[in-house]
């Protein structure tokens, strides 16, 4: 059974804070709201854009009202490749893993269409053999079942899977999904965190390193 490295996206693979952040800031200045620096946005990115949109709003002291997260995920879909770019060497080190025989797939609380649309403008979807996104499946992480069914779609099995990722919610739900998870201490998640990953790799390069330990071919 081939190897499948399941990858977050946002802090792992690609710093989208820049256009996750003029989004936000044009959906808080239309409804005459403080906008957010990108240390502020980054600590509220993980759980998807609802909840990014509830932050913001909650932050503010007010309530979104009922067309914000549509208004939002409009606009941030059609400004998502702007101005993120990849994390060093994550290019190369995921064409070495492909070419080395890894199943690759993202799983990643952004809404599918906007993950599509962002590894395109990157580079990456070729290499991906599916994309889990938040709204792929009725759930979405740290439930487990987005984690398995993202796994299910790559035609992986737990067994020769891992799970790389930035937030909490990557480790629980690679905990319920019964695979490891890699830390990626190089994206938006504080230290703490990293509580119940398998290893911690400082950059992509080590987190490919990590995983052909961790799940040797076979």
């Amino acid at each position: 059974m081939p190897r499948t490295l399941l990858l977050d996206l946002d802090g792992t693979l690609v710093d989208t804070v820049p256009d996750l952040a003029a989004a936000l800031n044009r959906l808080m200045l239309s409804r005459r709201l403080a906008t957010f620096s990108h240390p502020e946005t980054a600590a509220m990115v993980g759980d998807g854009v609802a909840a990014l949109v509830r932050k913001a709003f909650a932050q503010r002291g007010a309530e979104p009202d009922a067309e914000a997260v549509a208004s939002f995920a409009a606009d941030y879909a059609a400004h998502a490749a702007v101005e993120s770019r990849l994390y060093p060497n994550v290019l190369p080190v995921l064409r070495d893993l492909s070419g080395a025989g890894w199943r690759l797939a993202v799983c990643t609380n952004k809404p599918e269409g906007a993950a599509r649309s962002l590894l395109d403008a990157l580079g990456l979807l070729p290499l991906m053999v599916t994309v889990g996104g938040g709204d792929s499946f009725p759930v979405r992480k740290p439930d487990p079942a987005h984690m398995i069914a993202t796994l299910a779609a790559a035609g992986g099995t737990a067994d020769r899977a891992i799970m790389a990722g930035d937030h909490a919610n990557d480790i629980v739900a690679s905990k319920g999904a019964g695979l490891p998870c890699i830390f990626a201490a190089w994206g938006y998640g504080p230290p703490v965190m990293a509580e119940g990953a398998a290893a911690i790799a400082r950059d992509i390069t080590e987190m490919a390193e990590i995983a052909s330990r961790l799940v040797p071919a076979g």
